[in-house]
């Protein structure tokens, strides 16, 4: 018997979430993603993956003070980082630079190693962004949180709390989501006995796959026509009923509401004056949930996260090639914490 992409095949367990797509709800390590992405930070949800617990005010205080040690960047990383050609994505430059990163030991991953990776990967980003021209290198700020601090060295913006908490909420909510092909790369790694760098090169390789990391860009060129035309009901309508794709609408787990958009949607909603790209997506949103109703009942088509995702990063004039980039900026924790816990219990796939 085939079993093709291995659907269908249990092959390990995990501890780390659970994911209901007939009931939408995403579960971190026994807590609901959806409320973790609202009340509390990227270190914090951070710490849960690594520790299996959220941190107590000593243990916050100490992981934000290891992510902003870590991340300057070693003089070896930034020349690899300049030799690269000018034509490589940023995925292949975070594959690289990661590869590169020295790390305590093939015996047992760490946890120190893991906030490492974590919190270098903005600054590789940025020297790549000098190295190619696009900017200078900004100065390593120890006053900002990971995900403020990520935003300043990707964009050389001031970040507004307006924007960031936004930013935040997204990079929570795709910190982790099960066995996903990417995910299941870092594990087949780690299960050789081979290092936590490589483990995540090999996941960054496959993130970087279009039918995996992919980008919210369509939704975003969407939202760009909604918000060109001059009636949006008659847009969405022409796009259903000749048979194109709405994208940032449906889910291929989730059966009913993406838990992860409507997290989002509530940030966005509560900073919707902020910019003029949430009170779009929002109106948008709402009239195509509308349309969709009416003329595919019973679909139960709603948005999922890249819809709001794709909101965020025009919001943010987060640049499209940077997209893939910020998810692996996230979904970072996800694999340092599945590699960690295929350690802990290994047999080599």
């Amino acid at each position: 018997m085939i079993y093709k992409g291995l659907k269908g095949v249990v092959c390990t367990e995990t501890k780390l979430s659970k994911i209901d797509g007939e009931r939408g709800k995403l579960i971190y390590a026994g807590y609901s993603a959806k409320d973790l992405a609202i009340s509390r930070s990227f270190e914090e949800v951070a710490y849960l993956f690594w520790y299996g617990q959220l941190p107590n005010e000593k243990e916050f205080k100490w992981i934000q003070d290891q992510f902003k040690d870590n991340r300057e960047l070693p003089f070896h990383l930034k020349n690899i980082i300049k030799s690269l050609p000018p034509s490589l994505e940023m995925l292949d430059v975070l594959r690289t630079a990661i590869s590169a990163v020295e790390v305590t030991s093939n015996e047992r991953p760490s946890i120190d190693d893991s906030i490492k990776l974590t919190s270098l990967i903005p600054s590789i980003i940025a020297y790549r962004l000098h190295a190619l021209g696009v900017r200078s290198f900004p100065s390593i700020q120890r006053d900002l949180n990971h995900v403020a601090h990520y935003y300043y060295m990707v964009t050389g913006r001031e970040p507004k709390q307006e924007y960031i908490k936004p930013l935040e909420t997204y990079m929570i909510l795709t910190m982790e989501h099960g066995l996903n092909a990417s995910t299941f790369s870092a594990r087949v790694t780690t299960s050789t006995e081979s290092d936590l760098a490589s483990s995540i090169a090999s996941a960054i390789g496959t993130m970087k796959g279009p039918l995996h990391g992919g980008a919210p860009s369509g939704v975003i060129e969407f939202l760009n026509e909604a918000s060109q035309s001059d009636d949006i009901s008659d847009l969405i309508r022409h796009k259903v009923k000749s048979g194109e794709k709405l994208m940032g609408f449906g889910h291929r787990v989730y059966q009913t509401l993406d838990p992860r958009a409507m997290a989002l949607k509530q940030i966005v909603h509560e900073n919707q004056k902020a910019d003029k790209w949430f009170e779009l997506a929002l109106k948008v949103e709402q009239v195509a949930i509308d349309v969709l109703a009416e003329l595919k009942p019973g679909r139960n088509l709603y948005t999922n996260v890249e819809y709001y995702a794709a909101a965020v990063m025009k919001a943010l004039d987060i640049d499209s090639s940077l997209f893939t980039a910020t998810f692996t900026a996230s979904r970072i924790v996800g694999w340092t914490a599945h590699v960690i816990e295929q350690r802990q219990d290994n047999t080599i796939f």
